[in-house]
């Protein structure tokens, strides 16, 4: 990205006039950067983050004609109107539903206008740029510190998440997938495996993209009952076991088969745990495992409007959803079917275990029993 020098940020209205500074940068890009580099540890997190830095820093020069160290808390009243409602639209949103590279001439920032909560997302991560910024001595204020506040705080409810009758369509879509060639029934077995994963542990896609097949791994409870587990890198760097159930075992034998290998990963098996359709060895990336669930999620929106004119909203809300909204389903669907609240919180690395958790295998036994026994997924 190349920046006008007047709108660099280098003489920003809003930069700090004291020499006491703990970050080098000289210009609104350097400083975002130095911002970004504390997640580079955390690649979801630095995709996240960037993407609101960008287009922020993109609408403040291109369209704002401010440098971002200038804006003014009235900016970004005008910003945050913006983002629900990105005009010019030929500029701002993309024209396709795939999503092209950033150096083709059809990208564009916004898939479309983000919705309220989307809005307020942004805004969030914003507001921790401005702050951090603060910190650093590079800004002298944060122009989002101003942002009216709820004065009662809202009870947090999950919304984007597959009631039971959409993941029965999903599930129907996926087994209707053709298989007519070599590569059809790849890709049907993928997909197949993708949504098993995501729905029955719950992980992260980028959990699923960074996971070997090796991190799938057995040991026997105080009972000599031979268990599964998944070893997992989540969020933050920390790792916790997902009871890999009977089920899951199952499908992960069926799609290894697919692919001519052994049922069963060996111990240290790099093959990634979602094969790519040429070749075994390289992992799909993060964006690569969207774009599967958000073809099967199509798809599948596409059966519930043939139902009829009434099934159209729930369609499009269908076909909007993302790979995480499994992970939220996931969760709701294991408390739907009683298992305990904390298992259903390790099982999401929703919180990390305490230092004496290691000895706990009782304890885990009865989660990986509880998971197994009342979470499922049920192919035909």
């Amino acid at each position: 990205m190349h920046i006008p020098s007047d709108l660099s940020g280098a003489t920003g209205t809003n930069r700090t006039r004291t020499a006491l500074r703990h970050i080098s940068a000289d210009d609104d890009l350097a400083a975002i950067t130095a911002w970004l580099a504390r997640y580079a540890d955390v690649p979801g997190t630095v995709t996240a983050y960037r993407k609101e830095a960008e287009r922020l820093l993109l609408w403040t020069v291109i369209q704002h004609g401010k440098a971002l160290s200038s804006l003014t808390h009235e900016d970004l009243l005008v910003y945050q109107r913006f983002l629900a409602d990105p005009q010019p639209a030929w500029r701002w949103v993309m024209t396709t539903r795939k999503k092209p590279g950033r150096a083709s001439p059809d990208w564009r920032p916004f898939a479309g206008a983000l919705s309220p909560a989307s809005v307020r997302h942004a805004l969030t991560i914003l507001n921790a740029m401005f702050a951090w910024l603060v910190d650093a001595g590079y800004l002298a204020g944060n122009p989002l510190s101003l942002a009216r506040r709820r004065g009662v705080a809202r009870k947090p409810a999950v919304t984007r998440y597959l009631t039971h009758t959409w993941w029965e369509v999903v599930k129907t879509t996926i087994e209707s997938l053709p298989a007519d060639t070599a590569r059809e029934q790849l890709h049907a077995a993928r997909c197949r495996w993708l949504f098993t994963v995501l729905y029955l542990t719950g992980l992260r896609a980028t959990e699923i993209a960074s996971t070997p097949m090796g991190a799938v791994f057995w040991r026997r409870d105080t009972a000599g009952v031979e268990r599964w587990w998944i070893e997992v890198h989540g969020k933050g760097n920390r790792t916790r076991l997902v009871p890999a159930t009977d089920e899951l075992i199952a499908e992960l034998a069926r799609y290894r088969r697919a692919h001519g290998l052994a049922p069963s990963p060996y111990q240290g098996e790099r093959r990634p745990l979602l094969l790519p359709l040429i070749g075994h060895e390289k992992p799909l990336s993060r964006g690569s495992i969207h774009q599967i669930v958000k073809e099967v999620f199509a798809l599948a929106a596409d059966r519930l409007r043939v139902r009829g004119a009434e099934w159209h909203a729930q369609a499009d809300q269908l076909a909007s959803a993302s790979a995480h909204w499994l992970r939220h389903t996931a969760g709701s669907h294991m408390t739907d079917q009683q298992i305990d609240l904390r298992f259903v919180r390790d099982n999401l690395g929703h919180a990390s275990l305490a230092t004496t958790s290691v000895y706990l295998h009782a304890e885990d036994d009865a989660r990986h029993e509880a998971t197994q026994t009342r979470h499922r997924l049920g192919w035909n």
